[in-house]
Order: structure tokens, then C-alpha cells, then sequence
């Protein structure tokens, strides 16, 4: 125990005393490398399947959004009991952060019991509404099935990895993440060609990898002189499900509305035939894993973030925000010219024999990379509000990209402008979340700013 109160000393001075933006860089390099390593288990899922057929790439990406789903509940209680838990550390309260801790994870595994569950019941509507075309069904079907068994640990690992990262403990996080991504690597091909097992291998293969992913950040708990995972800890209350509320309804609307905004682009894609909805999903994941390295840079910021403000040192707060702005937009600017030049390449790695694929998504990329340097300023402003506590400006911000902007832009627009009208949707959207975040933002920004001036004075 006194091992532990040590540690958790020593991390409240690094948090609290350090340079900010070296303390932010070391921060993330493991929350990028494992943003990129998680990205690829849809990527080589995607990658894999391509080989087989159109319809099984599209069948991918009409599961994507139950693979957001089951990833929005766990960033909800991972989000939300994490923030609350590095708030607490930095005011010192331990004792809470543990129960908090422990409250999270088991309430993340029985949400993810639930969604297996419900989705085992309903598996046939659930496929069809998730915009699956009759060719694309069977493929689907095969993928969702397996997917739903891993929901309820695939739930309480994202957990796990958020309460180590905003404990400021991202290398035992990382360890955890990139070796499931490595092996779902390995056992795509394994399960799909070697085995037969086609889409079905896939979803086996990202199941178990994620079931190594899960085991491992349970050893990294254990071994990171962080807080403790007990089942005699778990607390539940509604005070506490209120202050993961606090926390995770934001993470909930980004996640969550994602998977709405995605089966909705499916319905929408779904006339144009199985290489729009292909093109689609591949878009999706090069665009995700872009974005990927900057998610994972501000996931180094929110344990700075968290333990600072919970130490009522705002000053530190704004200066990490604004380091991670000029950053991330910099290279936003480099990954949209790369991604414009070389849109049909990339999309020519998923489907290299299908033009039709290729022609689609080249057109849809390059136009996402027009808007695509507004995302850091966005993001970043999500995890700022997220940390502190501004629940309902994070919950707008979170939702305006894929949720109160896309949904209805991809209602409307396909039905005045056809095809077209599905590739504009998404650069639109963007455009709007970047002026509504500036409008939102700035007035919390311009009271930390006095609250900084106000500490430091005193």
C-alpha cells in the first residue's frame, strides 16, 4: 500500500511540476502508437476482406457501426470514470479514484453482457437496418455474430485502457492495445484464407485478438502502481453515475452517433449499389486511421489535462490546449495533401480489381481532405471541455461532426444530388463542427485564461 501511495505521489508531481509540452509528448507516444495499432483491426479487416469481394468489403463496413456501438459504451465508462479519476487524483483523493475505478469496469462488462444479448436476438433486423443489401447479408451476418460474442470484455478493455491513460500510466495501456492489434494482424489472413473461413475468419480473428488486448490491460492494471480493479470496490450510485455521466456522455455522443451517422451513410450509399457502400467503408477506414495519430496526441494532453485542473493549476491547462492545437493542425495539413494526392492508391490497396470502388472513393477522400486540418481544433476542444467537466458544451461538440451536422446533411443531400450528394456530406459537416466548437469554446478558454492569471498572482 505504501508502494502505491508513493507511486501515485510521484505521478502527481510529474503531472502537476513538469514541462508541459515535453510532459504532453511523452504523454503520447504510447496513446498514438496505440491509436494507430487499434485502428488496425478494422483496417486489416477491411484489407483481408477486400480480397474476397465487394460485397464481403461492404459487409464490413455495415457491421462498423455495432463495432461503434459496443466501442462508444466503453469509451463512455472508460471516458467517465477515467476523468473523474485523474480529477481526483489531482485533488488527492484516492480512495474515491479506486472506487470509481472499479465501478466503471464491471458496469462496462454488464452493458457489454446486455448488447450481446440483445444483438444475438435481433441479429437478422439489426443486419438489415445496419443498411446491408441482400448481396451484402450473408457476409454480414457471418461478421456480426462473432463480433457480438466479444462485446462485453471488448467494452470493459476500452475501459481499462482509458482509466491507465488518464492515470498517466499510456505505456501499460499501449502494451495491452498494440499487442492485439499486432495479432489481429497475424490471424486475419490465418482464419480467412488458410483456415476458409472467410468473413467469419476475420471476426474470429479480431475477437480473440481483442480478448488478448483485454487480458493484457488487466495485467497492466495490476502491475502499473495505478489504481486497482476490485469487485469489492464496485460502488454503484447514482452520484457516480452521475460523475461518469459527466465524463462519458460526450464520448457517448462521438461513438454513438458515429454509429448512427454510419449506418445512416449505408442507407444512404445503399442505391448506388455495393461499390458505393464498399467505397464507403473504406474511406471510412483510411480516414479513421489518419485521424487516428491526433486523437492519440490528445489523449496525451487529458491526463495533463485533469490532474492540472484538479490542482487548480490553469495556466498548465490552457498552455497544453494550445501546444496541442498548433501541433496537430500542422500535421492535419501534411496527412490532407498526402491523402489528396494519393487518394486512388490508397483506395486501390482495399479494392484493387473493382474501378468502380476505386473511382467512388477516390472522389469521396479527396473531398474529406479539404475540411479534414479543421479536425484537430475540434477534437481537442472535445477533450478540454470533456475534462473539466463542462459536460453539456463537450456532449454538442462531440455530437456536431457525425450527429446534430452529418445525420441530417446525409438525409437530405443524397436525395437532392444523388451520389454526389454522399460525398459532400461529410466535408460540410465538418466545416459546421469547427465554427460551432470556436463558438462554444472560446468563453471557457477566456475563464480559464483569468483563473491562470488569478493562481499564479496568489
Amino acid at each position: 500500500m505504501a508502494q502505491n501511495e508513493d507511486a501515485q505521489a510521484r505521478k502527481f508531481r510529474q503531472m502537476t511540476e513538469a514541462p508541459v509540452e515535453p510532459l504532453i509528448c511523452k504523454m503520447a507516444v504510447p496513446t498514438i502508437i496505440s491509436m494507430l495499432i487499434t485502428s488496425f483491426y478494422n483496417m486489416a479487416d477491411t484489407f483481408f476482406v477486400g480480397k474476397l469481394s465487394t460485397s464481403a468489403t461492404g459487409a464490413v463496413g455495415v457491421i462498423f457501426p455495432l463495432m461503434a456501438l459496443i466501442q462508444a459504451i466503453g469509451f463512455f465508462f472508460g471516458q467517465g470514470s477515467g476523468n473523474y479519476i485523474s480529477r481526483q487524483l489531482g485533488a488527492q483523493h484516492e480512495e474515491e479514484a479506486e472506487r470509481m475505478a472499479s465501478t466503471g469496469f464491471f458496469s462496462a462488462l454488464m452493458a457489454g453482457a446486455l448488447i450481446l444479448a440483445l444483438g444475438l436476438v435481433f441479429q437478422n433486423p439489426l443486419c438489415h437496418l445496419l443498411g446491408a443489401t441482400d448481396t451484402i447479408f450473408p457476409h454480414a451476418i457471418s461478421y456480426m455474430r462473432f463480433i457480438l460474442l466479444g462485446a462485453p470484455y471488448m467494452t470493459a478493455a476500452l475501459v481499462l485502457n482509458n482509466q491507465l491513460r488518464l492515470q498517466g500510466n499510456a505505456t501499460y495501456a499501449m502494451i495491452g492495445l498494440v499487442s492485439g492489434g499486432i495479432l489481429n494482424i497475424a490471424l486475419d489472413p490465418l482464419f480467412i484464407f488458410a483456415f476458409h473461413m472467410g468473413v467469419a475468419g476475420a471476426a474470429i480473428a479480431t475477437i480473440l485478438s481483442q480478448l488478448v488486448s483485454f487480458l493484457l490491460l488487466l495485467w497492466g492494471v495490476e502491475h502499473s502502481g495505478g489504481i486497482p480493479i476490485r469487485l469489492k470496490l464496485f460502488s454503484p450510485s447514482p452520484a457516480r453515475f452521475l460523475a461518469i455521466a459527466g465524463g462519458g456522455v460526450p464520448s457517448l455522443c462521438r461513438q454513438g452517433l458515429a454509429s448512427i451517422a454510419i449506418t445512416c451513410l449505408n442507407t444512404a450509399a445503399r442505391p448506388f449499389g455495393d461499390a458505393a457502400i464498399a467505397a464507403m467503408s473504406v474511406v471510412t477506414r483510411v480516414t479513421q486511421f489518419a485521424s487516428s495519430a491526433l486523437i492519440g496526441f490528445g489523449q496525451g494532453y487529458q491526463p495533463v489535462c485533469g490532474f492540472n485542473y484538479g490542482a487548480k493549476r490553469y495556466d498548465r491547462v490552457t498552455r497544453g490546449f494550445w501546444f496541442c492545437v498548433r501541433v496537430s493542425s500542422v500535421l492535419l495539413v501534411v496527412l490532407a495533401v498526402l491523402g489528396a494526392m494519393f487518394a486512388p492508391q490508397l483506395i486501390a490497396l482495399f479494392r484493387a480489381d473493382d474501378a468502380e470502388v476505386i473511382r467512388i472513393g477516390a472522389a469521396t477522400l479527396r473531398w474529406q481532405c479539404l475540411s479534414f486540418p479543421l479536425l484537430g481544433y475540434v477534437i481537442l476542444c472535445n477533450m478540454l471541455l470533456q475534462n473539466i467537466a463542462f459536460t453539456v458544451r463537450a456532449s454538442v461538440v462531440a455530437a456536431a461532426r457525425q450527429g446534430l451536422f452529418f445525420i441530417p446533411l446525409v438525409l437530405v443531400l443524397p436525395r437532392l444530388l444523388g451520389l454526389t450528394g454522399v460525398i459532400y456530406c461529410q466535408p460540410i459537416s465538418d466545416v459546421c463542427s469547427f465554427i460551432l466548437s470556436l463558438v462554444l469554446t472560446a468563453p471557457v478558454l477566456v475563464h480559464l485564461a483569468k483563473l491562470g492569471v488569478v493562481g499564479q498572482d496568489a
